[in-house]
This record gives structure tokens, sequence and C-alpha cells, in this order.
């Protein structure tokens, strides 16, 4: 079942995105993504 999660940046930590995600794999999603706080493109990950 897919699920709502939010995406956090990995460098300063704010929560920017949110996305689906297959919640039955055990696997947190990494994606890159501009962050308008560090005002560049960072990993951010899923968060809980």
């Amino acid at each position: 079942m897919a699920k709502k999660v939010p995406l956090a940046c990995s460098v300063c930590g704010t929560r920017n995105y949110s996305t689906t995600a297959n919640t039955a794999s055990g696997e947190r999603l990494e994606i890159k993504k501009y962050c308008g706080v560090c005002n560049q493109h960072t990993v951010h990950k899923q968060t809980k």
C-alpha cells in the first residue's frame, strides 16, 4: 500500500517535499531534490 511520506533535506533538515511510497518495502527513499533553504540540490531522505 502506498502512503504519503515527507522528505527532509539531509543538509539542513527542513521538510520541503512529500511523496507517496510503498510501505511494504523496508527501504527508505533517498531522492536528490532542490532545497530552497540551502539554495542547492541536495539528497532528501524519507522521514517518519
